[in-house]
């Protein structure tokens, strides 16, 4: 074999001529990021982006959510630079596409337009190109969940070394967003249901646990109580406050006082729809509507003690009003499935998910300042200013915002196509019913669990769908190169065997 730089270089032109259509594919969707980075440099930013750098810049336990992300960015501090972060996390929407579309080829036997038709709405999506261009955590967790059902499929006869790299990439899930814990029980259960033995099983469950049992260590030593976070039990508060009726809950005035403290004084009927308002709305004293975790006085919300005593508030409500409870959580699970992207929580949110060529742009034409809120030890404006080195506000450029204010009107994947998609990969479980759903159930299982946990413990939030689509993507393209190929399986392999193809 040669291995000059022109025999080096004349097969890396072989293999992209041979798969030139993901090649094409890839390329533009990496000039669409270029575009993005153009356009709204250094970064985007959200509400929960300030939190994250905080993180970076005063390393702590967080209360509300896991630093996997926040560790990210302490990584890359010393660059002092947004541009590289979100660099980054475009450079992780790209790899998250090579994932599917190796997987599909070669593991798969998916011919090569089905294999990039199906890595298309992460190379291609404008709401995932704008959620990479956010300093927020959500690319990175896509990539990781992507990465760690890959390998599990990937590797039917899972060695013990495979499953500690499973481990690993589960635990940076988990230690990413907290909904990594069910992708681990998950992954842990299809383990099982195959039968690929028992050490690689307990590679993976060791080698998550090793980090996260440790993450909890430090939390315990910083807020006094073993667990990722303080947030969970309020998070589940905000979730049950807009129906929770607490002449239904059969509280005890005596006994149960801290419950009676989280009673909403509006009738059920008046409430707000969306439910973030009762976790990060202003209260005040009269205040009959907005959020009433104030009455714990400033800077308790986020303590052990208030979580706990919001846990048990909205556990007494969920089995007091099942019916109510069931009706929001399907009624938020089902917004992602609408034709156009709702408009919710509130606009303000929307708005965020939006490249537009003016939003951040002042009366006089130049960048707003960033939000002047208080943080860890400053505020959100300076911490980012320190992380920076310089102006770190949003700053809109033309021609190349315009170019992406326009694309996003047009190419983004519908709701009721990813409908559709989820409709295609439960039809492949279905007709693999003898074998519990194949290979098809991992991925199909965890994207279902993308969209029902924020609708069940949360709210609904656009940025929660993303992360599910490409799961959702590999499933249904199992399916069908199943159905469409079921020829090319060699004679006597089982249905949940792969058929592996030449690259």
């Amino acid at each position: 074999m040669d291995h000059s730089a022109p025999g080096r270089m004349a097969r890396v032109l072989l293999f992209l001529r041979r798969h030139r259509l993901f090649a094409a594919a890839f390329a533009l969707g990496a000039v669409l990021r270029l575009i993005t980075m153009l356009g709204y440099g250094p970064a985007m930013w959200f509400n929960d982006s300030y939190e994250y750098v905080s993180v970076a810049l005063h390393p702590r336990p967080h209360p509300i959510r896991p630093d996997g992300y926040g560790f990210w960015l302490l990584a890359l501090k010393p660059f002092h630079s947004f541009t590289l972060v979100v660099f980054t996390q475009h450079l992780m929407g790209l790899a998250t596409a090579v994932l599917i579309y190796a997987l599909l080829r070669r593991k798969f036997g998916l011919p090569k337009w089905g294999a990039t038709l199906a890595a298309a709405p992460v190379l291609f999506d404008a709401y995932q190109i704008q959620l990479e261009q956010l300093v927020m955590s959500d690319s990175m967790f896509t990539l990781l969940v992507v990465a760690a059902i890959t390998l599990v499929l990937w590797h039917r006869r899972m060695s013990w070394k495979v499953g500690v790299v499973v481990g690993l990439l589960l635990a940076l899930t988990w230690l990413t967003r907290s909904i990594g814990a069910p992708i681990l029980a998950l992954v842990v259960v299809y383990l099982l249901v195959k039968r690929v033995g028992w050490k690689p099983i307990v590679a993976v469950v060791v080698t998550c646990s090793l980090p996260i049992l440790t993450y909890m260590g430090w939390f315990a030593s910083s807020m006094g109580k073993f667990a990722m976070t303080n947030s969970d039990g309020l998070i589940l508060y905000m979730r049950t406050a807009i129906f929770a009726d607490c002449d239904r809950m059969n509280i005890d005035k005596y006994q149960e006082v801290e419950l009676l403290l989280l009673c909403i004084n509006d009738p059920v009927d008046q409430r707000k729809e969306y439910a973030q308002w009762y976790l990060w709305g202003q209260g005040g004293a009269g205040a009959g509507t907005g959020e009433v975790l104030h009455r714990w006085g400033a800077g308790k919300k986020f303590t052990e003690i208030t979580n706990e005593a919001a846990s048990a508030f909205a556990t007494r409500a969920i089995l007091s009003q099942p019916g109510d409870y069931l009706r929001v959580v399907a009624r938020d699970f089902f917004r992602a499935f609408h034709w156009d992207r709702p408009r919710f929580p509130d606009e303000a949110t929307y708005n965020m998910y939006e490249f537009r060529p003016y939003y951040d742009l002042d009366a006089a034409g130049r960048p707003k300042r960033l939000p002047t809120w208080p943080s860890f030890q400053g505020r959100t404006d300076t911490d980012a200013f320190a992380y920076e080195q310089g102006p770190p506000e949003t700053r809109i450029v033309s021609p190349w915002a315009d170019i992406m204010s326009g694309y996003q009107q047009v190419f983004y994947l519908r709701g009721i196509v990813l409908g559709g998609i989820m409709l295609v990969g439960l039809y492949g479980i279905a007709v693999r019913w003898r074998t519990l759903g194949g290979p098809v159930v991992l991925p199909w299982l965890g994207a279902f669990g993308l969209l029902l946990a924020p609708a069940a413990t949360a709210e609904f939030d656009y940025r929660y769908v993303l992360p599910a689509v490409p799961l959702a993507c590999v499933a249904a393209a199992i399916t069908l190169s199943r159905v469409s190929w079921r020829r090319a399986r060699p004679a006597g392999a089982s249905e949940s065997e792969s058929t592996t193809v030449p690259a």
